[in-house]
């Protein structure tokens, strides 16, 4: 994640403490910052919407593979001895799993921050005060796009009213929840009226994720957008962060190239903010997908992140997440936490390297079918990121 608000407005949110401290830059095992990773545990794959771009592929049917409850408070306490600072529960729909609050209120026991990533159209007046009852510190709900053009990515009618209606109901009570907006084709011009709606709900917290070639997305790779059409949304997403200050969170994710093309726009147009922001971006130090970050698939696989599904580092119904974790025997798990040597093309060559790492492997992996090459949705020149101008984009 980018935090664009602390960048441009020295915000301190909680995630910033997590992001921009030193020496998080040079973690190797997840553990070396006194704490685990940020883990994301896809709790259940069933889901009651189905999106175009959906990495985990989700359907309307319960897997028998699900981890089961004893399962589940057995990686709860598990993760809770390595010190993650936060479990992001995610899916599918989290909110469709039957036990999803008992597990919440186990993890509440052995104070793991709880935080959810919902669709948002299950949370009713009921629901958002559970939520707040079982103290989920933030749930974040996904809108991409307004009315009919979010029911059509969404692949159901109605559910961006559902979804706004979720939103409304957690933020009448004071549970804390945001928006999620994956950037593509068929939403990308909706970008003013998203921070419309933001304006007018007074919603406080808003992650832009650019698109992972991954699940039903590595199918549709087609839906990303234009190099150009990426940098003008992030002059965008820049100057609605100026305007908001710190009463909107405003983050981007999954694309660490915003962190070079941020720090070379504020030199032109912020130059008295540019030295602090780039003593930040080396703070953190950009990509850190196996490193800062891991996932659990609803299977108990274990991954560098949720998009490598493909790439299994063990299962935590056989070996403890910790164990895996602190002693990765996979290559690639291995090799992610030292990956600069590895890669290959304009990444490997490219002066920004120490803050962006690589950016997003399973893009360069979707296209090249090579892990180690370089990633396709960088959108920055040759120029400006010091290469021979005749160098190959991928």
């Amino acid at each position: 994640m980018v935090g664009i608000t602390k960048l441009l407005c020295n915000s301190d949110n909680f995630g910033d403490k997590l992001r921009y401290v030193p020496d998080a830059s040079k973690q190797k095992s997840g553990t070396s910052t006194g704490y685990g990773p940020v883990v994301v545990w896809n709790c259940t794959n069933q889901c009651n919407l189905k999106c175009k771009h959906c990495y985990a592929d989700s359907n309307s049917r319960k897997s028998e593979e699900e981890l089961n409850t004893k399962e589940a408070k057995n990686l709860i306490e598990d993760l809770a001895k390595l010190h993650i600072p936060v479990l992001l529960l995610s899916g599918g729909e989290p909110l469709m799993r039957e036990d999803i609050f008992e597990l919440i209120n186990y993890a509440n026991k052995y104070n793991i921050r709880i935080t959810i990533s919902t669709n948002g159209t299950l949370i009713d007046k009921n629901i958002a005060k559970d939520l707040k009852k079982a103290c989920v510190s933030y749930t974040g709900i996904s809108l991409d796009g307004i009315g009919t053009r979010h029911d059509d990515f969404r692949g159901s009618p109605g559910s961006f009213n559902k979804s706004l209606e979720g939103i409304r109901n957690c933020l009448e009570i004071g549970q804390k929840a945001g928006l999620r907006f994956t950037i593509n084709r068929y939403n990308y011009d909706q970008l003013n009226d998203i921070f419309a709606l933001i304006k007018e709900e007074k919603i406080p917290r808003v992650c832009f994720y650019h698109l992972a070639y991954s699940g039903r997305g590595s199918k549709v790779i087609s839906l990303d957008i234009e190099n150009e059409e990426k940098r003008a949304a992030l002059d965008l997403i820049m100057q609605k962060a100026q305007e908001f200050g710190n009463k909107v969170e405003i983050l981007t994710v999954d694309n660490h190239a915003d962190n070079v093309y941020l720090y070379l726009q504020a030199k032109k147009k912020y130059p008295h903010l540019a030295d602090r922001i780039w003593e930040l971006i080396q703070m953190n130090g950009g990509n850190r997908s196996g490193i800062a970050i891991g996932n659990i698939d609803f299977k108990g696989n274990v991954h560098a992140d949720q998009f490598t599904w493909h790439h299994t580092f063990g299962n935590v119904k056989e070996t403890k997440f910790s164990e895996i974790w602190t002693n990765p025997k996979n290559p690639l798990a291995i090799g992610l936490r030292d990956r600069k040597a590895l890669l290959k093309g304009r990444c490997s060559k490219c002066c920004w390297l120490n803050v962006c790492n690589g950016n997003l492997r399973v893009r360069a992996e979707a296209v090249t079918s090579d892990f180690w090459a370089s990633d396709p949705a960088c959108y920055l020149t040759n120029e400006e990121i010091g290469v021979p101008e005749d160098t190959a984009l991928i």
